[in-house]
């Protein structure tokens, strides 16, 4: 199966939180393509509005636009660059990637470098390496060169295009959010190609979901949707370690995963249950007891409370530069909010 064109556009935008503008840019063309109406704001965040066709209820699908990346915070007079992570990482999958920093004269490339296993103490190649254990090398020939170059606070992300590994299965880095992002332009695109939903359906791109939920905070109380349904990603269980017992089961080709969960809306999720069942689209159910670590945890208490909802994608290695997703996934999660949208055509009372 092929990438979608606006999927590999999303993946290959560099885009750390704080620093989204090239992603939620290809967010709004795409948007655009399908006569969306479009705004942004000063945080980041990108609002795609489908219009409604009566005074239905409306209904934001919320991907976060950001990914995890570096952050420069000191270079050496060697022309070394020592950094921070933006986000959540596992300082074992950086040693040994490349990595492109950004920088006011465009991107630099450069490689995450690490004092040779031949070098290293027989103790210190048992340990597990720190950040604070790992640099950049830009192939700088001293400080000087490496300050004319790069300064304090460019990020950066990991260097590499999406590949195809099997039949429709694909990895990048960034599928963590980018693939959330891509459903809610999906969902709404198919709402719109249908003829529209009751009420409005606005696809949304929201900053800053890795390191602080600033996007869905800021969103929520601007947009004041009736319905939020955030779409992010979920871990896939047919991997190796993964233990069902304990996270349930969603594999590869299950297709989208409804959570149930303490915070989230019973109501919400019922008619999501109910509009995968109608429209005979794959889906399994996994279980949150307290907060889901999603945009959601900011939607449902922003103002008065926004009955939320979180529609996942199975993906396996999130927070890696090879996370994989498998793409009947991602379309079964884009049919089963669009079906859950069209649906909405009663009212809806969500006190509870």
């Amino acid at each position: 199966m092929p990438l979608p064109d606006t999927l590999r556009k999303l993946l290959s935008a560099p885009g750390p939180s704080g620093y989204e503008q090239a992603p939620a840019a290809v967010f709004r063309d795409a948007a655009a393509g399908f006569g969306a109406q479009i705004d942004y704001d000063s945080v980041g965040s990108t609002v795609a509005r489908v219009a409604g066709t009566g005074d239905g209820p409306t209904v934001a699908v919320v991907g976060h636009i950001d990914e995890i990346g570096l952050i420069v915070h000191h270079i050496d007079d060697d022309g070394y660059l020592w950094f921070t992570g933006v986000g959540g990482w596992d300082p074992i999958i950086l040693v040994g990637q490349r990595v492109s920093v950004a920088t006011r004269e465009g991107p630099v490339a450069g490689v995450v470098g690490r004092k040779a296993i031949h070098l290293l103490r027989e103790d210190d190649r048992k340990k597990v390496p720190e950040l604070r254990d790992l640099h950049i090398d830009i192939g700088a020939t001293g400080g000087e060169d490496a300050r004319r170059r790069v300064r304090i606070g460019d990020v950066g992300v990991i260097a590499g295009e999406p590949a195809e590994v099997g039949e429709g299965r694909w990895v990048s880095r960034s599928m963590d959010n980018r693939l959330g992002c891509y459903v809610a332009l999906e969902a709404a695109r198919l709402v719109a190609e249908t003829g529209g939903a009751p009420g409005p359906v606005c696809a949304v791109a929201v900053a800053q979901e890795e390191i602080s939920f600033g996007g869905a905070r800021t969103t929520a109380y601007t947009l004041r949707p009736d319905i939020a349904i955030v779409v992010d990603v979920t871990h896939a269980t047919d991997t190796p370690g993964v233990n069902e017992k304990e996270i349930g089961r969603s594999p590869f080709g299950s297709g989208a995963v409804l959570t149930r969960g303490s915070t989230l809306d019973p109501t919400v999720f019922e008619l999501l249950h109910a509009a995968g069942e109608a429209e005979g689209i794959p889906f399994t159910v996994q279980a949150s007891a307290r907060s889901t670590g999603t945009d959601a945890d900011a939607f449902h208490v922003s103002r008065g409370g926004i009955p939320s909802a979180v529609v996942s994608v199975p993906l396996r290695y999130m927070h890696s530069p090879v996370e994989m997703v498998q793409l009947d996934d991602v379309d079964a999660a884009a049919r089963l909010i669009a079906a859950f949208c069209r649906r909405l055509d009663k009212p809806l009372d969500l006190r509870r």
